[in-house]
């Protein structure tokens, strides 16, 4: 029988087979002299030991398209990032480093800025301002008055996704919404700290029909962008790529070069001076990584 994980907890891994249901599955242990683990998100081949009791073990991983490290997860179709247009308000360094995390896997991002019923169309103009020149389909949402939800299931038809962002900005809300059976824990917004309790403990792909899956990851507060050179950053960021070759020195890094494209775009307003400010800041650290 083939499957894919949707669950792997202490050494358990759930098998979501089509038309058959969920399998409780250990690995072989062959797996484990190979440094081999299952991942949630991979597609595997089982041997099943109880249909009554729904178990097996875990005798095939096929290869994997694509792998992300946090969080542990394989065969991602795309990633739906998803922070609010207020409370909190975006934290625009950490929303690119999201979206430059899906550029090193090659995995397509669409945006979702949750709580539009409570944004003002000031910020919601700020934020197509900022990401309409980059590439990403925008989608703008209300869990609460559950506004455009349609929109959400038909970019899911037929995918895996995966579904990334801080803590309290309504992931699980909107996953409530999209598989109701899912029943995850929703938390409120910490009032203290302004910022969400973590209320995902660990990777899950939820299935929504039989070929589309969600998958709601565990809050993150920060992310680091260290798998990777400085001089690659740039080619992370879709709005430069129009201007490549147009810049004054092969090799620009649009930082401190004269005559550079990039540059000029984003004084002409081409490019967002907020996004070319998170460049600079992301290149810096990873200048100051190479240091040490």
């Amino acid at each position: 029988m083939q499957g894919k994980i949707v669950k792997g907890i202490a050494g358990f891994y759930y098998v979501h087979v089509v038309g058959f249901g969920i399998y409780e599955c250990k690995a072989k242990g062959s797996f484990r002299k190979e440094k081999r683990k299952p991942l949630v998100g991979d597609n595997v081949e089982i041997d099943c030991l109880s249909e009554e009791e729904k178990t097996g073990n875990i005798i095939q991983i096929f290869p994997r398209k694509n792998e992300l490290i946090r969080p542990a997860v394989a065969n991602i179709d795309q990633a739906i990032v998803v922070f609010a247009v207020t409370d909190p308000k975006p934290h625009f360094n950490l929303l690119d480093r999201f979206l430059i995390m899906m550029e090193t896997k090659g995995i397509p991002a669409v945006l979702c800025f949750n709580k539009q019923d409570i944004a003002t169309e000031k910020e919601i103009q700020e934020l197509q301002e900022i990401y309409r020149r980059c590439g990403y389909q925008i989608l703008f949402t209300s869990a609460k008055k559950e506004e455009n939800i349609a929109l959400v299931k038909e970019v899911l038809k037929g995918k895996t996704t995966t579904v990334a962002g801080p803590s309290g900005v309504g992931k699980s809300s909107l996953i409530n919404i999209l598989q109701p059976e899912a029943k995850m824990e929703t938390g409120e917004i910490s009032k203290k700290i302004a910022r969400g309790k973590h209320t995902t403990r660990h990777s899950e792909l939820i299935p929504i029909d039989e070929d589309s899956y969600i998958m709601d990851t565990p809050g993150f507060s920060s992310l680091y962008v260290n798998e990777f050179e400085k001089e690659e950053l740039k080619y992370y960021f879709p709005e430069f790529t129009y201007y490549e070759g147009m810049c004054k020195f092969q090799g620009c890094d649009h930082i401190h070069e004269p005559k550079c494209a990039v540059k000029e775009a984003v004084e002409a307003g081409e490019i967002h001076k907020v996004r070319y400010q998170n460049y600079l800041e992301m290149y810096k650290e990873l200048q100051e990584k190479r240091r040490y």
